[in-house]
């Protein structure tokens, strides 16, 4: 039986998403899908964790792991009760987890993910396959982007060259071109300033199509200053995180020149897409961009980001036969699939790895 679930958290944390696949039809047949935001305490509990890496209680972390790995088993039986799913008829579930640490750039370089996958298996009766990034890293590589691969066997086209832009926390890029295995690489922050600035200040989650920005102005001086980041200039492979693009990153920039709120917001927009809009130009020219993920919904940004490219056309991954918002989850329940067929689902084009390999431990439920 062909049907896998995927399970994942962003870097913006604002909600698990899942998705049924039935891989057995021809192309794949998405069952269903859901988003299940987390519970606000355990949001807040894993953002301290995040963001006060110097003082983080090992018990915390423990306990975090479990209820994450809960928080998960919840998500995933919601979504097969929803489609009328038993356990015994979901082949596996393929989970990502939640980020804790993502540091490539340290000597020995680690990824860290959240969300116990014993538990998973447990509560739901369902074999897991999940810590999908370290092998790579173990293999020399990143541990991200990890997507790249899979946009290659549902987007990549005969008939022109494409960049599927996944805008989650931080921006990604695949790239797509007829004449070329497959590459991408982290561009930059995507949701992630930007939700953590309009929480500061207007105490929101997220900058609704960008209205909040759309009353600024870009400042072009912070603007310069963000854009002088060294990550930017970095040839790939290359990935991010929070760990780099955070609200101290952000005051560093920003010093001690007063500025309207809402004017950077404006420049966190702009900077967003001008960080994507010149790594397109530079390793993708003329290509048609296709964008993903829960910045797909930001019509300010993603306005900004076609102006940018123009005269690339710029659409979303739904003319391509896949929902923006769940893309990732669906990858994720592709990768489950690969790994229980003893198949590869990296690449060293993409993460810099010796080599490709087969991702994931799993977790039977017997």
């Amino acid at each position: 039986m062909g049907i896998y679930l995927g399970l994942i958290s962003g870097t913006s944390m604002d909600a698990i998403d899942a998705a049924l696949v039935d891989f057995d039809a021809a192309p794949l047949r998405i069952i269903a899908t859901g988003a299940t935001p987390f519970e606000p305490s355990l949001k807040a509990r894993i953002a301290t964790l995040i963001e006060h890496a110097d003082s983080v209680a090992l018990d915390e972390v423990g306990q975090i792991d479990v209820e994450l790995g809960r928080a998960f088993a919840d998500a995933a039986l919601q979504l097969m009760r929803s489609a009328g799913l038993s356990a015994g008829q979901v082949t596996a579930i393929g989970s990502h987890g939640q980020t804790l640490r993502h540091r490539p750039d340290l000597n020995p370089p680690f990824t860290w993910q959240l969300g116990d996958p014993n538990t998973l298996a447990e509560m739901t009766g369902v074999p897991v396959v999940a810590d999908f990034r370290r092998r790579d890293v173990a293999a020399g590589g990143q541990g991200a982007p990890l997507l790249p691969v899979f946009h290659d066997q549902v987007f990549r086209s005969d008939s022109e060259d494409r960049v599927i832009a996944n805008l989650g926390g931080i921006a990604n890029i695949t790239i797509l071109s007829r004449d070329h295995t497959v590459t991408g690489f982290d561009t930059g922050p995507a949701n992630r300033l930007l939700d953590a600035w309009i929480s500061l200040n207007g105490g929101r989650d997220f900058d609704a199509d960008g209205a909040w920005a759309a009353s600024g102005q870009v400042d072009q001086t912070l603007l310069r200053e963000l854009l002088d980041e060294p990550y930017l200039r970095l040839p790939p492979p290359k990935s991010t995180g929070r760990e780099l693009f955070n609200l101290p990153w952000l005051q560093s920039k920003l010093g001690l020149f007063p500025r309207r709120p809402s004017d950077v917001q404006a420049t966190l927009q702009q900077f967003t897409a001008r960080s994507l809009a010149d790594a397109v130009r530079q390793y993708a020219p003329g290509a048609a961009v296709y964008v993903c993920g829960g910045g797909a919904r930001n019509l300010g940004l993603c306005r900004a980001i076609a102006a940018l490219v123009a005269p690339n056309p710029v659409a979303s991954t739904v003319e391509l036969g896949l929902d923006p918002d769940y893309v990732e989850a669906v990858a994720f329940a592709w990768f489950a699939k690969r790994t229980l067929e003893g198949l590869t689902s990296s690449a060293g084009s993409v993460t810099g790895a010796k080599g490709a390999r087969i991702l994931g431990g799993v977790y039977r439920y017997a």
